[in-house]
């Protein structure tokens, strides 16, 4: 497609919006891959504080000390939370292994910047997020989607008011995933939606709200390894008569792969790619473009500056800060962060009952 100039009302969309003070002393819990990746490349180009590395694996937290030019390798997490120099912990481990974590660290008194899914367990998420609250502490939950470059665009663009209202929304992406990479990954029951999907789910909950009623089905390669869902189709609803479409297949053997997002308003529309997807986790940068239905002197379709990973890695980390200073609440805070599981359990109810799910029926 040809490629225009963003247009400047968008342009403010893809600024790194940091808080007033951002030296706040940030040390990992987990050093694998994600943190190496992701975290730290985001945080160094932000400013961040980074004071050093746990893990239980000595040498994993050694060696992202060592590469990154941190200044501790911690050699327990008693000793992370014992260091004064420390006020966040940002954790990367795994899920089940998350809420000892919280409670020891809400305890020492350091706020948190958790790995998602924030919980596998929806009444374990609830008392974390509990705990952190009677503490005067902030959780935020890593969920950074939100502040990738096809989400700040499209979020601009409506608030803008260039779509009109909202018609229709989907999410298809098709792609081929070797989950065999990931041993813990493959030997989970649920798959797909709590640890890929939850990315759009929670993304679509911020633009758009929660919707009324989730419908989801799913299903496996007949030749895969892995245990759990690894395609999946969810439709959400709303009272107004949107609904939204998130389809994701995982074993695409072809060369027509595809990761797409799309906004059809009623005064505009937004056809964009997710380019992440497309050779994960090095991928492409995000494309988009948008259609008006009466202006076309609004039209525009572009290469959207930045990747996922790691540009929006900053976004959950730099809004905790914030929220830590104006004693507000991260933007993907624990207790938002409930709102994202509920859709997440309802799907996963809704395909085990054969029925639509209201996310209000999932509870502690």
């Amino acid at each position: 497609m040809a490629i225009d100039a963003i247009p400047q009302v968008i342009q403010s969309a893809f600024e790194h919006k940091l808080p007033p003070k951002i030296d706040y002393g940030i040390a990992f819990i987990g050093c694998g891959g994600i943190v190496n990746y992701g975290h730290i490349p985001a945080y160094k180009i932000s400013g961040f504080n980074m004071i050093g590395g746990y893990d239980l694996n000595y040498e994993a937290a050694e060696k992202t000390v060592q590469a990154h030019g941190l200044d501790k390798v911690y050699e327990s997490l008693d000793e992370v939370l014992l260091d004064s120099s420390v006020q966040i912990v940002d954790i990367a481990v795994l899920p089940w292994e998350q809420r000892d974590i919280v409670e020891k660290a809400v305890a020492a008194g350091k706020h948190l910047l958790c790995q998602k899914p924030f919980s596998t367990n929806y009444a374990e998420a609830v008392e974390m997020a509990a705990l952190a609250q009677q503490a005067g502490l902030k959780i935020a939950v890593h969920q950074q989607f939100r502040w990738s470059s096809i989400i700040q665009a499209v979020r601009t663009i409506m608030g803008e008011g260039w779509l009109g209202d909202i018609l229709d929304v989907q999410v298809q992406v098709s792609i081929h995933t070797p989950w065999d990479m990931w041993p813990w990954l493959a030997s989970q029951p649920r798959l797909e939606i709590l640890f890929h999907s939850i990315h759009y789910l929670d993304t679509l909950r911020f633009l758009f709200g929660d919707p009324t009623l989730v419908t989801s089905r799913h299903t496996k390669d007949p030749a895969q390894k892995s245990k759990g869902e690894t395609k999946t189709i969810t439709v959400w609803e709303y009272t107004n008569g949107l609904q939204i479409l998130i389809a994701v297949c995982h074993f695409d053997w072809s060369p027509a792969l595809y990761s797409l997002f799309r906004v059809l308003g009623t005064d505009g529309l937004i056809e964009g790619t997710i380019g992440t997807n497309y050779d994960y986790p090095n991928g492409r940068s995000d494309t988009l473009k948008f259609t008006s239905r009466l202006h076309p002197e609004q039209n525009f379709s572009t290469v959207l500056p930045g990747k996922w990973i790691p540009d929006a890695f900053y976004g959950p980390m730099a809004s905790l800060m914030e929220a830590i200073q104006t004693g507000g609440e991260p933007l993907t805070s624990a207790e938002d962060n409930l709102g994202t599981l509920r859709v997440v359990e309802a799907a996963y109810r809704s395909m085990s009952e054969a029925r639509s799910v209201s996310p209000l029926e999932i509870a502690a």
